[in-house]
């Protein structure tokens, strides 16, 4: 799904215990007499941004700092590549290694959440697993729909197998030409949105029921992508009409949200008829107005990979992570296999809280969306 890219290691928070300085949401007024008081309550600043963080690391064995990272209730989840895993084996150990660090944190009552990859064809974190054909083949086949049942069935399968409890899935890009930026890989199901709606609904209805969470992207689409437009690499602008992102892009998002869809990831390619000023996983426009406003999703937003180089305007990972937070985006992925990239993170959102450049109204609804959806998964 992404590259590596350099990541600053300023700001690096200790591995060691967190200080206090905790910032108490919607501890504004004494509680009732004997109401227990709001989960968040007993966590810190840090430890609240913390939970909207999803953390990466290089190579087959995570250091002594992600463990101690974890178990400072700094962590909200973690994403594994192909680096990561070297068989179901020994990913399903370290899953296992990271939930008995998750144990001993403030958190423990809430599951982690592990995400990877797991689209089909050649894009599979768990190689050798399911789905085996890829979107475009699946949308090409006699059965498409039982195809798209079948795929989201067996990645909700394999990921459950190894400990994960969340899918970066299905792909829900309507792609315009053969060979395109979606198209080359076979990752989308189809140039007709209504074809990925129907499929993308039918792969995360089958997902949810295995237990595990999927995720609609890239919102708005990323369709319209030439073969070189890649946001992984570099700022991509896309050119459609707000007419035609509406009634094609968004169009193919619209069944997957009446599906139930746990999360939906933004893009980073800007689209000037709607926001000329930012990405989309920068812009209140397309996460308030509408993904939120006029297609109703009450999910998780979660962004792409904040290491992107679609992203290289608008500063480093802290500032990144700000302004992601700002525009509405509910978890912040970092996935550059840097742990430092997290903790970055980590420390610019609570700055960010502290001083009032964050809404605490908004990044406590945030949070509580991030928990609700991990408690569902529990």
């Amino acid at each position: 799904m992404v590259s590596q890219f350099p990541v600053s290691r300023r700001n690096v928070l200790r591995a060691g215990g967190v200080i206090g300085g905790g910032l108490a949401l919607g501890m504004t007024s004494m509680p009732a007499a004997h109401a227990d008081p709001p989960w968040h309550a007993k966590l810190s600043a840090e430890q609240q941004v913390g939970q909207r963080v999803i953390f990466s690391y290089p190579g087959a064995t995570p250091s002594d700092e992600v463990f101690q990272l974890i178990r400072d209730g700094l962590v909200g989840g973690l994403i594994f590549f192909g680096e990561n895993i070297l068989s179901l084996a020994q990913i399903a150990d370290v899953i296992s290694e990271l939930n008995a660090a998750h144990a001993q944190s403030p958190t423990s009552d809430s599951p982690l959440l592990m995400m990877t990859d797991q689209e089909g064809g050649v894009v599979r974190r768990l190689r050798g697993q399911e789905p085996i054909l890829s979107a475009k083949q699946i949308g090409a086949s006699a059965d498409p729909l039982g195809e798209a049942t079948k795929a989201g069935r067996g990645a909700g399968m394999a990921l459950k197998s190894v400990g994960m409890n969340l899918n970066l899935a299905p792909v829900e890009d309507v792609y315009r030409e053969e060979g395109n930026f979606d198209d080359q890989w076979g990752r989308s199901f189809s140039n007709d949105s209504t074809v990925c709606g129907r499929l993308g609904a039918a792969f995360v209805e089958a997902e949810h029921a295995t237990g595990v969470a999927s995720t609609a992207k890239h919102y708005p689409g990323l369709g319209w992508a030439t073969r070189a437009e890649n946001t992984d690499l570099g700022v991509v602008t896309l050119h459609q009409s707000a007419a035609e992102i509406r009634a094609v892009d968004e169009a193919a998002f619209t069944p997957v949200i009446a599906a139930g869809v746990e999360l939906v990831m933004t893009a980073w390619a800007t689209y000037p008829a709607i926001d000329p000023d930012y990405p989309a996983g920068l812009s209140k426009i397309f996460v308030e107005q509408e993904l939120r406003g006029r297609q109703k999703f009450s999910g998780v937003t979660i962004t792409d990979a904040l290491e992107a180089g679609a992203l290289e305007p608008f500063g480093d990972t802290g500032e990144r992570s700000v302004l992601s937070a700002a525009a509405g985006m509910d978890i912040l992925l970092c996935s550059g296999r840097d742990v430092a990239q997290g903790t970055d993170a980590v420390t610019a959102v609570t700055a960010a809280l502290r001083s009032g450049r964050l809404n605490p109204g908004q990044f406590k609804q945030a949070l509580r969306r991030v928990r609700g959806l991990r408690d569902s998964l529990g």
